[in-house]
């Protein structure tokens, strides 16, 4: 909860200087924070025949495979797919899986997949087999967009034959059930502008429904923090704090415990800021004795063409290193390759 109330008070400076920043701005083409871009003179076929000479080669071109993979995004890879199983009547999935194995075939088989494809298998093994992995579930509902949830659960039936709200039922249990249930709606306001008459109501109902009684209302906790942007959270904290001699941060360490507090505060980090968010996770799988892969894979190819700058930018100002230092660290062979591959060049 330590570091949680420094990011508060970080990110609430960071967010008023961006506010400042963009009542300064209008019009702004958006950037593209993103890592892989199309690649210029894109040839699906010469790529279908050079992943086909890889494969079929006596040791396997890992590096052929990799060079392509990452320097294409997933859109050309999606029309790669499609070329290679029409002019070789195979499946390109399928030959990669005979041929590569550990962690490097967790990231090629990632990167063909669609982004919607590749949450619902995320979601899916982390709610499948002994014990589920709350905070998977968290990182994902939380960061993603309204329409990338309805995608994402679209997707999952179709993929898995269950609704994804059916699983999250029977997989998770009370209060965490409740706000899982709350993000798969795909409510959340989406928008910049702030609504400062919203953000005193909103702080009065959280000091009401927490500190102010014996006991907690959680469901007002979670609608609140599950529906608003974060630039209205960072609002609503502010006036928060001008009604309680505690942060809203210290009251949810006070009044919460467990899953829903973990979830919760994975929310709101997330709400104010997706790149520290996944900065402090990808710092967290390399920290200490041992590497967690799966969370480096997930986020760095999950990222790959939404904000993995932004991400790597803010990992060298929460952490002294560059992120790129941090793999080559922790990591060896062609997971270490393809990994730096997708951070773009450096």
């Amino acid at each position: 909860m330590a570091f949680f109330k420094k990011f508060f008070k970080d990110i609430v400076n960071k967010k008023d200087s961006e506010a400042d920043d963009s009542a300064k701005v209008t019009h702004k083409k958006p950037e593209y924070h993103g890592t892989i871009v199309p690649y210029p003179n894109f040839n699906p076929k010469k790529d279908a025949i050079l992943l086909e000479e890889a494969i079929k080669s006596r040791n396997v071109d890992e590096e052929m495979i990799i060079s392509i993979l990452v320097q294409r995004n997933n859109e050309q890879r999606q029309e790669i797919k499609k070329v290679y199983q029409t002019t070789t009547g195979k499946s390109l999935v399928d030959g990669l899986k005979s041929k590569l194995k550990s962690h490097l075939e967790d990231v090629v088989l990632a990167l063909l997949m669609t982004p919607a494809k590749f949450d619902a298998f995320i979601l899916h093994k982390a709610t499948k087999g002994l014990g589920t992995h709350e905070d998977i579930l968290v990182e994902v509902l939380a960061s993603r967009t309204n329409e990338e949830i309805r995608e994402l659960q679209r997707v999952f039936k179709e993929d898995y034959g269950q609704t994804l709200e059916k699983v999250i039922e029977s997989e998770t249990k009370g209060d965490f059930t409740m706000a899982l249930q709350a993000m798969l709606k795909a409510n959340k306001n989406e928008g910049q502008s702030i609504d400062l008459d919203l953000a005193k109501k909103d702080a009065k109902a959280l000091f009401e429904a927490g500190e102010e009684k014996k006991g907690i209302d959680i469901a007002v906790f979670i609608n609140i923090l599950t529906s608003r942007s974060g630039n209205q959270l960072t609002q609503t904290f502010k006036q928060y704090s001008k009604i309680s001699d505690n942060s809203l941060p210290k009251a949810l360490d006070m009044e919460l415990n467990g899953d829903i507090e973990d979830c919760l505060v994975d929310v709101v980090k997330c709400a104010w800021s997706k790149p520290a968010f996944f900065a402090e996770k990808l710092h967290k799988a390399m920290a200490g004795l041992g590497t967690c892969e799966n969370t480096l894979i997930r986020v760095l190819v999950s990222r790959s063409e939404v904000d993995l700058k932004k991400i790597i930018a803010e990992f060298k100002l929460m952490y002294g290193k560059t992120l790129q230092q941090c793999i080559l660290d922790d990591n060896k062979g062609d997971l270490e390759k393809i990994l730096l591959g997708l951070c773009g060049p450096h």
